[in-house]
């Protein structure tokens, strides 16, 4: 008999198969991909070394990291149908239902015949995302029609400079890639494990990544960040935020951005990206979002021992570089997207479909009745 608790619990703490990709929880606290400890990987590596890491199993040298920007560099050009298409999309469409859409088109217009080019697929998906979310909302907010290249060498950069029409700052790159870095793998977290069992019954890489972004556009897995900007951005001190706070908990509403499925005692991402908004907002010259922000930490802790997640701090992240509230979590698709690919390819390599059986709930079984009958 299926233990009825594990429905409850969303197969929490149920082991559903191997990878090699990375660890979550380890000692109760640590994230590594593929062994390389996650706070390393944002303080010493760039994201295309990540996303390298992820999806070839080692780190690059100096030579394959070259390669591999220039490569992705010369992949970020859209597709003359697809931008047609973006254009086609309302302002009020949801941002995760646009790269979801973009993301299958761009499967109809290259497709994946066999899996023998799924590296460069990967590669390709990485490179575009950036320009498929800018390209739609540049167009559909502001009337702008990009060329979705620029200069800039990093993802992270890439994205700012489409979003701002110009290059971003050394600070604000480098906050970026770290955040991609802290986003990019997190073993078989909803989004990851939809794109395991897409790719289980030999689907193709585009339709496993569709499927992986309509799961992280559900508001438990992805969008976090958002709501917790939506929570903290009105409020004017950190006695307010202690006010406002005490009238949810009262109230039994959700805190946005804190507590984790699996860590503990701290998410291990929190602290990397907490430092950095620290650093943003000096140079933003106004730092009341930061601190209504550690107030709010420091509340949860005391009240709830409850710590924030990767999502909390990086809303005030986000809005000092710029970004409108409703791009946040695509970018956490571009990033987590290196992470995807990895898994299905890790899923292909060595592939049992997917199928884990149901405990029914339902009648017992049943006479039919003629419908003349059926009272």
């Amino acid at each position: 008999m299926v233990d009825k608790a594990l429905g409850g619990a969303g197969l929490r703490g149920q082991v559903a198969g191997q990878t090699s990709i990375c660890t979550v929880g380890t000692a109760g606290n640590g994230l590594h991909y593929r062994g390389y400890d996650i706070e390393t990987l944002a303080d010493k590596a760039c994201f295309e070394e990540v996303a390298y890491l992820l999806l070839r199993g080692e780190l690059p040298n100096e030579a394959e990291l070259g390669a591999y920007k220039t490569k992705l560099k010369g992949m970020r050009k859209l597709p003359a149908t697809l931008c047609e298409m973006l254009e086609k999309i309302p302002a009020d469409a949801h941002p995760m239902d646009v790269l979801r859409t973009g993301c299958s088109a761009l499967g109809n217009l290259e497709q994946e015949g066999d899996f023998s080019a799924q590296m460069d697929v990967s590669d390709r998906l990485l490179a575009t995302f950036p320009g498929i979310i800018n390209y739609w909302y540049r167009f559909s907010h502001d009337g702008v029609r990009i060329d979705t290249d620029s200069d800039c060498d990093s993802i992270g950069g890439h994205f700012l400079a489409l979003l701002h029409g110009k290059a971003p700052s050394a600070l604000f790159e480098k906050v970026m890639n770290v955040s991609l870095i802290l986003y990019a793998e997190h073993e078989f977290n909803a989004s990851t494990f939809t794109a395991r069992v897409c790719a289980s019954t030999l689907s193709d890489m585009h339709s496993c990544v569709t499927a992986a972004i309509g799961s992280l556009r559900g508001p438990l897995h992805g969008g976090a960040n958002e709501m917790a900007m939506a929570m903290i951005e009105h409020w004017a001190s950190e006695e307010e935020a202690v006010s406002r706070l005490n009238a949810m908990l009262e109230q039994k509403e959700k805190i946005m951005g804190f507590g984790h499925a699996i860590y503990r005692t701290k998410d291990p991402r929190n602290a990397v990206i907490k430092y950095w908004s620290k650093a943003l907002a000096r140079d933003f010259g106004d730092d009341r979002l930061y601190r209504v922000s550690e107030a709010t930490e420091q509340f949860m802790w005391e009240k709830k021992q409850l710590f924030p997640n990767a999502d909390f701090f990086h809303a005030s992240a986000y809005h000092y570089m710029g970004i409108p509230t409703k791009l946040f979590t695509p970018i956490f698709v571009c990033s987590r997207v290196s992470g995807w690919t990895a898994h299905v390819m890790e899923q292909r390599a060595n592939n049992r479909i997917i199928r884990p059986s149901a405990e029914y709930t339902g009648p017992d079984i049943r006479e039919f009745v003629a419908l003349e009958n059926r009272a």
